[in-house]
């Protein structure tokens, strides 16, 4: 295991990047840099723990560096998906519109639990309080519903990327929202319909939304949209997708 490095080691690995790939990133997310997550081969099993610096540096992710993270779906009761847009300091697709979070469990027993993936909902529970202020006690872990796995690698600019085996989580339930600005832009909750035009319009020029959201899009959101009355018909814990 790698120890958590001083925010001084950061700072100079910034330094010796290429101008304007690091100065939008404002004090609070070069201190989130410093986490340690969970490094993992591509079978998903635990090799250990880097940075999140290192684990997003495209030079590492050419040598093979993988870590885990997850998405959120987050549905209301009348079946809308809350999207959240992305903070312009954020180091990957700054400004961008995504899935409701997106965010990585830490190198911690608590967040490394594997049975059910249950680590993996501490971890969402976590993120969706911090970005979003949904209260803590609105949410359960039973309320998060592990859905599959995919792994997928991009490139968010010279600099930045992904090499991630994400997993995906679905929450449907009304919830109280009051996002932290220093992570979240905007959010806005779509219909089905909605999405699929705004996703249209995106697809001339990949710029409104992630990278990875157009993987969920296509082919797990809209199927898990049709199925959130039985999401057993959608449910592929075992399965990893490989994009």
């Amino acid at each position: 295991m790698n120890k958590c490095p001083s925010p001084e080691k950061v700072a100079l690995e910034l330094t010796t990047m290429s101008e304007g790939n690091w100065e939008h990133l404002d004090k609070h997310q070069v201190q989130r840099l410093e986490e340690m997550l969970i490094a993992v081969d591509e079978n998903d099993k635990v090799i250990g723990a880097e940075t999140k610096l290192n684990c997003h540096l495209n030079k590492n992710i050419e040598k093979g560096l993988l870590h885990r993270g997850f998405s959120v779906l987050l549905f209301s009761t009348e079946n809308k998906l809350l999207l959240q847009q992305r903070a312009e300091t954020k180091y990957t697709c700054p400004g961008c519109f995504s899935d409701s979070c997106s965010s990585h469990p830490l190198y911690e027993p608590l967040e490394m639990e594997e049975n059910d993936a249950i680590g993996m909902k501490r971890a969402a529970k976590r993120r969706l309080h911090v970005e979003l202020g949904i209260p803590q006690e609105q949410i359960s872990l039973s309320d998060i519903t592990f859905v599959s796995r995919t792994h997928y690698k991009l490139r968010s600019d010279e600099v930045w990327g992904e090499h991630e085996i994400g997993y995906l989580l679905l929450i449907r339930k009304d919830v109280t929202l009051n996002p932290d600005p220093k992570e979240v832009k905007d959010c806005i909750y779509v219909t089905k319909e909605e999405l699929e035009d705004l996703l249209k319009k995106d697809n001339k020029d990949k710029s409104m939304f992630s990278g990875w959201f157009h993987i969920i899009a296509n082919p797990f959101l809209f199927k898990l949209w049709d199925n959130l009355n039985d999401l057993t018909l959608c449910i592929e814990p075992d399965k990893i997708y490989r994009v």
